[in-house]
């Protein structure tokens, strides 16, 4: 279980994040969702450690994120592979640095994302290397994934790809998946939680089915709904 007590976060004059609380169910698959610069990725920052709130509490499994990195396998924005490095090379990396990495489950995902050992990662269209990046966090039986706009960027067809993946890769029971994204079509039928943030603040956090149910609506016009008329909490 991951909580956000009161979590406030700035850079300067930005308030990344105004007191902020969320809980994250172990098992579930949660999709963390709201326009570009609405303080995503400064959760996911958080979660992980890399960075630490100014105010508030935030908790792994009841401790520090520092203390539990090596429970989360982290997915970030940003490109943070080798580009001399081909698919081999960055897989026995992982494999060192990381002792929950399964070596039979990243063979499995190589063929099903189509991908070959001796690609180089600097040489590779954007959609592949979208999907090397995915096959080193899907391939660890870390009981934490974090996503980071896996969709951002890249083509339809790979998209697609990326979330049957995601659906293949994920330990049901055993993780609890995060996604954050503003692209929600794609992972709409996937997720069973929501919380929809906005300028730091959340604006929305529900079971995603009973969110549909009450509002008879998806969870993109929902999305739309929440933006265009303030914060509401549920």
């Amino acid at each position: 279980m991951i909580e956000f007590k009161q979590v406030s976060k700035r850079f300067g004059s930005v308030v990344a994040l105004d007191g902020v609380n969320i809980h994250f169910p172990k098992g579930s698959i949660c999709g963390l969702f709201g326009p570009n610069g609405a303080g995503k990725s400064t959760i996911m920052k958080l979660i992980t450690g890399i960075n630490y709130p100014d105010q508030g509490e935030v908790k792994v499994r009841g401790a520090s994120p520092k203390a539990q990195r090596q429970l989360v396998a982290y997915l970030p924005e940003v490109d943070h592979l080798y580009p001399w490095w081909n698919l081999a090379q960055a897989a026995r990396f992982m494999s060192v640095f990381y002792p929950d990495w399964d070596e039979g489950r990243c063979k499995e995902l190589l063929s099903f994302l189509r991908l070959d050992e001796g690609m180089i990662l600097g040489k590779i269209s954007k959609g592949q290397r979208a999907k090397a990046k995915l096959l080193m966090v899907l391939s660890r039986r870390a009981p934490y994934l974090l996503l980071d706009e896996p969709f951002s960027g890249i083509d339809l067809l790979t998209r697609e790809e990326i979330a049957h993946a995601l659906i293949k890769g994920y330990r049901e029971g055993e993780q609890t998946l995060i996604i954050s994204t503003h692209e929600i079509d794609e992972i709409e039928s996937l997720v069973d939680q929501v919380v929809f943030i906005d300028q730091g603040r959340i604006q929305l956090q529900s079971d995603a089915e009973q969110l549909r149910m009450e509002r008879n609506k998806s969870l993109v016009e929902i999305m739309k709904e929440v933006f265009r008329n303030g914060s509401q909490q549920v």
